[in-house]
């Protein structure tokens, strides 16, 4: 899945990069959402292009006006696009971008505030400071969809903690969202209303458990590469 997650994410930076070259076909609209308490700001931008039949959504860090250039490298993309498809005239379009646009909005409110409230306990808990990384790019495997471009990282531990989402269109309402914890092969996805300090105390001890777990099946497996090595020199 994250393979295909990945590749996924590098065709639509490629659609982007395209659209960018051919400003005629694309049109872009943007949504600035400030007040966020880790992220402070993002802009969502709505990206269509009606010779590809492309309508996807991406989120960038900061605020970004009107005009202003933005890189497909800065850009995040959330697989939870606008369906516009059952509006009957121009009105209707506007009323179903708006409810949907602010189903989006409030969904990467509640995300970065439920984040924020992680924070402390992952700092107590890790034995490291926090840091707030908005790279697009982590360096761990999520097991799904990134929501917003902002992650808590415990430098010691090696714990990356970011909102994520299910794909689907925004015409179902908000997306099913939850918080991702992982570290290097182990990830785990918690409700957003569930309890931050118990929710990082019973990942630690899993990640404990698997790179135990990991630590026997790697001793064991050359144990056996050995016993081959020596009845094949016998």
């Amino acid at each position: 899945m994250s393979d295909d997650q990945s590749t996924r994410g590098q065709e639509a930076d490629e659609l982007l990069r395209r659209a960018l070259l051919d400003e005629s076909s694309a049109v872009a609209v943007s949504l600035r959402i400030s007040g966020l308490p880790l992220s402070e700001a993002v802009t969502v931008i709505f990206h269509g292009r009606r010779d590809l039949g492309t309508l996807q959504t991406y989120v960038a860090n900061g605020s970004r006006g009107a005009g202003a250039t933005v890189t497909a490298g800065e850009l995040l993309r959330v697989p939870c696009d606008l369906d516009l498809a059952d509006a009957e005239d121009r009105a209707a379009a506007e009323q179903l971008y708006v409810e949907q646009a602010t189903a989006l909005r409030d969904a990467l409110v509640g995300a970065d505030t439920v984040l924020d409230v992680w924070r402390e306990p992952l700092s107590e808990l890790a034995g490291s400071q926090v840091t707030i990384d908005h790279s697009v790019s982590l360096a761990v495997r999520l097991p799904a969809h990134r929501l917003l471009p902002t992650a808590l990282v415990a430098p010691e531990s090696q714990v990356v903690v970011t909102p994520v989402c299910s794909a689907r269109t925004l015409a179902d309402g908000r997306p099913p969202m939850g918080i991702a914890c992982a570290q290097q092969e182990f990830a785990r996805v918690y409700p957003l209303a569930d309890d931050p300090e118990r929710c990082v105390a019973e990942f630690l001890e899993l990640a404990a458990e698997h790179a135990v777990a990991l630590a026997e099946k790697l001793a064991h497996q050359e144990a056996s590469v050995q016993r081959f090595l020596e009845i094949s020199d016998s």
